[in-house]
C-alpha cells in the first residue's frame, strides 16, 4: 500500500550539479546533437565575453582526433584563482561546481555578456565525464580537473616563474557518454560557429583546429558585419555595391547593423543579443522591420516612386534584404530556456529611433543608390500582386472543381495523412514501375515530367504559373508561402525519388529549392525526405543483391564466388516494379534520408550561391568542394 504521508524527509535534494545530471535537458535545451554542440557554445562564449569587455584577442579550439574532446584556451584575464571570501575555495571551483554562479551578475566585471547567465561552464562540468582547466596569472600557471561535475583535487599550482603580463584559460573537456550515447563532436558544426563570432567581434582571432586532418582554420574579420553580408550575399547581384553599416553606442545599448539587397526574392534577417542568435526574432528584429519600412515608405514617397495614398507593404521593401542585427545590451530578457527570441519591450523605441537616423543619413546621401533599391521594392510590390491574384485564381479553380487533384497523381485509398506517402519520381518510366510496385492503400505517385523551374531565379507569380509546380502543389494541399497550413498537408511523408545521376540530383536539388523558399514549414516540421536507390544490383544465383555505393559492391564482390554480371541502375526505370518495391519503396527495407533544417542562415546561403544568377562564385564552391562529392556520374 502506497504510503500517504507526504513530509519534508521525502523532498529530494540533489547537491551541486547533480540536477544538471538529473534533467540536462533543462539547461542544454536536449541531450542530442544540438544539446551536444551547445556545450562547445557555452565554453567558447565566456572567452567572447572575454573579448567584449576588451580582455581577449586571440581563442583557439581545438577538436581532438577522435572528434570527443574538445580545448579552447584565450588570453583574456583568466577565472580568477584567488578563494572566495565566504565559500573558502577558488574561484575556478566556484565557477566550475557552482550553478547560479559567475562574474555576470553585477555588470562590474562584464558590462554584457553570452552564456547561461553565469552557469554556462558549470553546466558542462557536471555534463563532462572529464573537464580540466588551466588558469595563467600573475606569473604562475594553476590547475584542477574535475569528472562529473565533482574535483578530483582542489586548484593547485602547475608552474611558477611565468614571465611577461600572461594571462589566459585552458578548458579541455570530455562530455559525458552516459548523458549523450555514442556521440563525435562535428567539425563544420563547430566552424560554422565560430566563423560566425569572428564576423559579430570583430578584429577578434579564432583559431579552429581538426586534429584528425591536422588542419587549422583562422578566422578574423576587421570589418565585422559588413563581412558577414558580404559572406551571406555571395554569388548574387547585390546594391548598392558595399554593405551600408552603422553603430550606435549609448548608456546599456550597443547597436551595430549591416545590410544590402541581392536580385533574390527572399528576405534573409539573421539577428544576435550579446553573440547569441535569436533565431525567433522578438523586439529588436521587430523594431528594425517597423522603422525601416516606415522609412523606406516616407522617401520613396518624397522622389515620387509612389503615390501619397501609396505604400509599400514590409514583405516589398524586405525582398532581396539581407540584414545582421548585433544587439548588446546589459540585461537581456530572453523567452525560453533556449534564447531563441528576445522581449525586452522597453528596447523598441531607442532601435526604432537609431535605425531611422542612422540610415536616414546615409539614404539622403546616396540618392541613387536609393532609387534602386526602391524600384526593387516596387517590382516586388507587382509580383506580390500578380501571385496573389495567381493564388486566388489557384484557390477557386480548386474550389470550382471540387478539391480534383491533377491527373498525374496516383493517389494512394487512405484517407489518413499521417500513414501515406508521396513519391516525386521524374518521368514516365520511373513513374511507371512506381505505380506499379507500390503499397497502394497508403503511397501516391507523382510523376514529374524533366526538370521543374528554378524558383531561385523567377518570381513566384512565374512559378505558379508552372504545371508541374501547380501538381506539386495541388497534391500537396498546403499552400505557399504565408498561405501554408499544416493541418491540410495530405501526405505526412513527401519523397523525393529521383535517378542516381547527375540529372537526378539536379532534380532533387530543384525540389528542394522549391521547398525550402515556398513551403518551408514542411522542411521545418521534417516532411520532406529523399529515397536512396541502390547503384548495382549483383545477381547470386538465389537472386539479387544490392549495392549503396562503390564501397559496398567492392565489399561485395569481395565475398562472392567468380565474377557477377553487376548491373549499374543509372535510372529507376531499369528495375522493375518488385525491384523498385523492395529496395526503394518498402519501408521493411528501404533507406531513406530526411530533410532537416539546422542551419538556417547557412541553407540561405548556401540555395543562394549554387542557384542564383552568378556562375563564378558557383564554379568556386564545386571547384572547392568537389573532393566531397559522391555518387555522380560523369
Amino acid at each position: 500500500m502506497q504510503d500517504s504521508q507526504y513530509t519534508a524527509k521525502d523532498i529530494k535534494v540533489l547537491e551541486g550539479l547533480e540536477h544538471v545530471r538529473t534533467r540536462p535537458s533543462m539547461y542544454i535545451g536536449s541531450t542530442d546533437s544540438r544539446g551536444l554542440h551547445h556545450l562547445v557554445q557555452e565554453v567558447v562564449d565566456n572567452a567572447i565575453d572575454e573579448s567584449m569587455a576588451g580582455f581577449c584577442t586571440k581563442i583557439a579550439v581545438t577538436l581532438s582526433a577522435d572528434h570527443r574532446t574538445v580545448d579552447v584556451r584565450d588570453n583574456g584575464r583568466g577565472i580568477p584563482t584567488d578563494l572566495h571570501p565566504t565559500l573558502g575555495i577558488s574561484g575556478v571551483e566556484v565557477a566550475l561546481t557552482r550553478l547560479n554562479a559567475g562574474g555576470k551578475f553585477d555588470k562590474k566585471s562584464y558590462h554584457v555578456s553570452g552564456g547561461l547567465h553565469g552557469v554556462g561552464v558549470s553546466v558542462v562540468n557536471g555534463l563532462s565525464d572529464r573537464l580540466y582547466v588551466e588558469v595563467t596569472q600573475w606569473g604562475k600557471v594553476y590547475q584542477q580537473e574535475f569528472c562529473r561535475g565533482r574535483p578530483l583535487y582542489h586548484l593547485r599550482i602547475k608552474e611558477e616563474g611565468i614571465a611577461g603580463n600572461v594571462s589566459g584559460t585552458y578548458v579541455s573537456f570530455t562530455p559525458d557518454a552516459e548523458i549523450f550515447g555514442e556521440f563525435a563532436f562535428e567539425p563544420e558544426r563547430i566552424a560554422k560557429r565560430l566563423r560566425e563570432l569572428a564576423f559579430l567581434n570583430s578584429g577578434l582571432e579564432i583559431g579552429f583546429t581538426d586534429s584528425a586532418t591536422n588542419e587549422t582554420q583562422t578566422f578574423r574579420y576587421e570589418r565585422g558585419l559588413v563581412e558577414f553580408v558580404r559572406y551571406m550575399n555571395e554569388g548574387s547581384e547585390v546594391v548598392p555595391p558595399e554593405p551600408i553599416h552603422f553603430t550606435r553606442d549609448t548608456e546599456g545599448l550597443y547597436l551595430e547593423i549591416a545590410f544590402q539587397y541581392n536580385t533574390g526574392y527572399s528576405e534573409q534577417i539573421i539577428s544576435y543579443v550579446n553573440n547569441i542568435n535569436t533565431v525567433d526574432g522578438g523586439t529588436h528584429e521587430q523594431a528594425f522591420k517597423n522603422a525601416f519600412s516606415r522609412l523606406f515608405n516616407s522617401k520613396a514617397r518624397q522622389i515620387k516612386l509612389i503615390k501619397p495614398e501609396e505604400s509599400l507593404s514590409g514583405e516589398d521593401v524586405r525582398e532581396g534584404l539581407a540584414v545582421i542585427l548585433n544587439l548588446r545590451v546589459a540585461d537581456p530578457q530572453f523567452e525560453g530556456q533556449t534564447k531563441t527570441r528576445l522581449g525586452n519591450a522597453e528596447l523598441k523605441v531607442p532601435i526604432e529611433a537609431a535605425v531611422e537616423e542612422e540610415i536616414e543619413l546615409y539614404l539622403d546621401k546616396h540618392i541613387d543608390e536609393f532609387k534602386a533599391m526602391a524600384n526593387k521594392a516596387v517590382s516586388a510590390k507587382l509580383a506580390r500582386e500578380a501571385a496573389r491574384k495567381a493564388r486566388d485564381l489557384v484557390r477557386r479553380k480548386t474550389e470550382l472543381d471540387g478539391g480534383r487533384l491533377p491527373g498525374k497523381l496516383a493517389d494512394c485509398s487512405s484517407q489518413d495523412p499521417a500513414e501515406s506517402e508521396l513519391f516525386i519520381v521524374e518521368g514516365d518510366s520511373a513513374g511507371g514501375s512506381a505505380k506499379q510496385g507500390r503499397n497502394r492503400r497508403t503511397q501516391a505517385i507523382l510523376p514529374l515530367r524533366g526538370k521543374i523551374l528554378n524558383v531561385e531565379k523567377v518570381g513566384i507569380h512565374r512559378a505558379l504559373e508552372n504545371e508541374e509546380i501547380k501538381a506539386l502543389l495541388t497534391s500537396v494541399g498546403t499552400g505557399v508561402l504565408d498561405d501554408v497550413k499544416l493541418e491540410k498537408l495530405r501526405y505526412h511523408k513527401i519523397v523525393i525519388m529521383t535517378d542516381a545521376d547527375v540529372d537526378g540530383a539536379h532534380i532533387r536539388t530543384l525540389l528542394l529549392t522549391f521547398f525550402f523558399r515556398y513551403m518551408r514549414p514542411l522542411v521545418v516540421n521534417r516532411n520532406i525526405y529523399f529515397a536512396q536507390p541502390p547503384l548495382f544490383g549483383i545477381p547470386d544465383g538465389k537472386g539479387m543483391r544490392y549495392a549503396y555505393s562503390d564501397q559496398e559492391l567492392q565489399r561485395t564482390l569481395a565475398g562472392m564466388k567468380g565474377k557477377p554480371d553487376v548491373q549499374r541502375y543509372k535510372g529507376l526505370g531499369e528495375m522493375t516494379a518488385e525491384q523498385l518495391w523492395s529496395t526503394t519503396m518498402d519501408p521493411a527495407t528501404r533507406m531513406m534520408g530526411r530533410v532537416t533544417l539546422e542551419d538556417t542562415e547557412e541553407a540561405e546561403r548556401i540555395f543562394t550561391l549554387l542557384m542564383g544568377e552568378k556562375v563564378e562564385p558557383r564554379r568556386k564552391f564545386i571547384t572547392d568542394h568537389a573532393r566531397e562529392a559522391y555518387n555522380l556520374d560523369i
